[in-house]
């Protein structure tokens, strides 16, 4: 990154803040995996919503605190829809707020929608900036940001075996409940990524054009 005069500082900070980052969440996550209190799990989905609607927004430093808001709703409303149809009417789940199943699953859709979400802003102001036209820049965005999703999608099982598969494979599961469990994080985290950008897309379209209309 240095060579290629990047801010090499900036993938320091990251890999440093990652490392600060997992050793705190193994201690907190000791804690809410044997917590009884909703309150508490809920408190983190809150806090997962929050931060991933800020991060998806380091794209756009300038324009952070007036976007938030719009990334805040579309991450956080898609995201909450997807974890409730998930944990509620697909998983049999000892108690509804289980900890050990809803702090994961949250955490792999607000993650993947934050990461879609950041793709389609950044490149639908590109867009905008470079032909103003609200349809063919949504278009455009929404294309770009799926990149990975579908790459995703298309490797899996050819080129990659994903984390959790993996996991539940060394851990000793039968390989056949493993691939049932990835079918529903892939399906879970490719439409909770694409809803949440098209969400986005679309106040975002709509606010431009309330702003035209006002001035």
């Amino acid at each position: 990154m240095r060579a290629w005069s990047l801010d090499a500082w900036q993938a320091l900070y990251a890999n440093a803040r990652m490392l600060g980052q997992l050793l705190v969440v193994g201690y907190v996550l000791t804690y809410i995996f044997e917590t009884d209190r909703v309150s508490v799990v809920i408190l983190v989905i809150v806090v997962m919503m929050v931060a991933s609607a800020w991060i998806a927004l380091r794209p756009l430093a300038e324009v952070r605190t007036r976007q938030y808001p719009i990334v805040l709703l579309a991450i956080g409303v898609t995201g909450l829809a997807i974890l409730l149809l998930v944990t509620q009417l697909i998983l049999e789940l000892p108690r509804w707020f289980e900890p050990r199943f809803v702090v994961p699953l949250a955490g792999m859709i607000f993650a993947n929608a934050m990461n879609t979400v950041s793709l389609a802003a950044e490149r639908f102001h590109a867009e905008q900036k470079r032909n103003g036209d609200d349809l063919i820049s949504r278009r455009t965005a929404l294309e770009a940001a799926l990149i990975p999703q579908i790459n995703a999608l298309l490797a899996v099982g050819l080129v990659s075996l994903p984390g959790m598969m993996t996991g539940q494979i060394l851990s000793g599961v039968d390989p056949l409940i493993a691939v049932r469990y990835q079918i529903m994080v892939m399906c879970m985290i490719f439409s909770t990524a694409g809803l949440a950008a098209v969400g986005y897309l679309l106040m975002q379209s709509r606010g431009r054009r309330d702003r035209r209309g006002t001035d």
